[in-house]
């Protein structure tokens, strides 16, 4: 029978909300209320300084991140949830970028797309609370919408915001995906986390491309992620270089993180390494076809930026590996031989981004 939802207990069901989540694998779960008047703030003065780049859905939203009861009317509670996305067995991420002919690629990017993993789950969850209460009204919220999500996780107790402006739990690092349920049921709001970055700097230090213009300041337009992701167009010249062999989003701010000793590893099936993307080298990857690339990242993040995009990132990661003077003849000739072939491209984003690459060899 459902619950008449003028006479539920909150508590109650909080506790059970909280208790279902964890049954679907999230690793943490918090409450919080709509307030991000703080935040709204913040979020003015990045969008004044142009510091989300060509991102202009940002800009088009505007404060409507900041305001998730008008983004979803009716909203009172946000449900935050935390999902760890480390797999087992990955090649360690140093040892990878160290190496000019391998491949870096985010790890989280290396399974499942992650939006239908937390989609999925979340709406499982939504499910169950709708079965026992009248009236409940819901939407689900995985990185797809104008969501603040870093913010709302502080609020409902999930973590921190890092000097990188990524979450920090004590417990678990930064190595999780986030995601939201927005409901109007007036359920139990967590305590916010208290910040433990303290005097620590290493995130800013190691940035390559001096993204992290301050503490709890990212500038997209220098952000790797952004720059081999968001962008569409030519990756800036000045950032080549510092890109390295990282092709598909950056990991270093977290990487050196100390909190990240206590990440965990995925217990999430969806997110097992596909195609050896953990240590894979450049040049195979370059060698993939339009529809190779189709069929391999069906179901992958990966596969939202297009194969014209994908391989302009390994271009530049090609360049810097003829650039570094560490490949052996025969990687290098083959190297040089495989830029040429696409030197001709039809895409003139990919044949800019090709001839700059072979202009690195020395």
């Amino acid at each position: 029978m459902k619950i008449v939802s003028a006479h539920t207990d909150f508590a109650a069901l909080t506790t059970t909300i909280k208790a279902w989540a964890k049954e679907l694998g999230f690793q943490a779960v918090g409450i919080s209320d709509t307030d991000l008047h703080t935040e709204s703030v913040e979020l003015a003065q990045y969008l004044a300084e142009g510091r989300h780049g060509s991102m202009d859905y940002m800009a088009r939203h505007g404060m409507l991140r900041a305001e998730p009861a008008q983004l979803v009317p009716g909203t009172l509670r946000i449900i935050s949830v935390r999902l760890d996305y480390t797999p087992p067995a990955a090649a360690d991420s140093w040892t990878v970028m160290a190496a000019s002919d391998k491949a870096f690629l985010s790890r989280y990017a290396l399974g499942r797309d992650y939006h239908k993993v937390l989609r999925a789950k979340l709406q499982k969850l939504a499910t169950r609370i709708e079965a026992i209460v009248d009236d409940v009204q819901y939407r689900v919220f995985t990185d797809s919408a104008p969501v603040m999500e870093v913010a709302l996780a502080r609020k409902a107790g999930l973590g921190w915001r890092g000097k990188h402006t990524l979450l920090l739990a004590r417990e678990a690092g930064s190595h999780f995906f986030l995601g939201e349920l927005f409901t109007n049921l007036p359920l139990v709001a967590d305590e916010s986390v208290s910040d433990h970055c303290g005097s620590c700097t290493k995130c800013i230090d190691i940035c390559p491309t001096q993204a992290i213009v301050a503490p709890y300041k990212l500038d997209a337009r220098r952000c790797i992620s952004y720059l081999t992701i968001e962008n569409k167009g030519a990756i800036p010249i000045e950032f080549r270089q510092a890109i390295g062999n990282r092709i598909y989003g950056c990991d270093d701010c977290q990487l050196v993180c100390p909190w990240n000793k206590y990440a965990k590893l995925t217990l999430e099936p969806d997110f097992a390494i596909r195609h050896g993307l953990d240590n894979i080298d450049l040049l195979t990857l370059f060698s993939w076809t339009a529809a190779q690339f189709e069929t391999r990242f069906a179901g992958s993040a990966i596969k939202r930026i297009g194969h014209s995009q994908f391989l302009r990132n390994i271009a530049v990661g090609l360049g810097n590996a003829l650039r570094d003077g560490n490949l052996d003849a025969v990687k290098r000739t083959a190297t040089l031989h495989a830029l040429q072939l696409r030197a001709d491209d039809e895409n003139e984003n990919l044949r800019e981004h090709v001839g700059w690459a072979i202009a690195q060899n020395k």
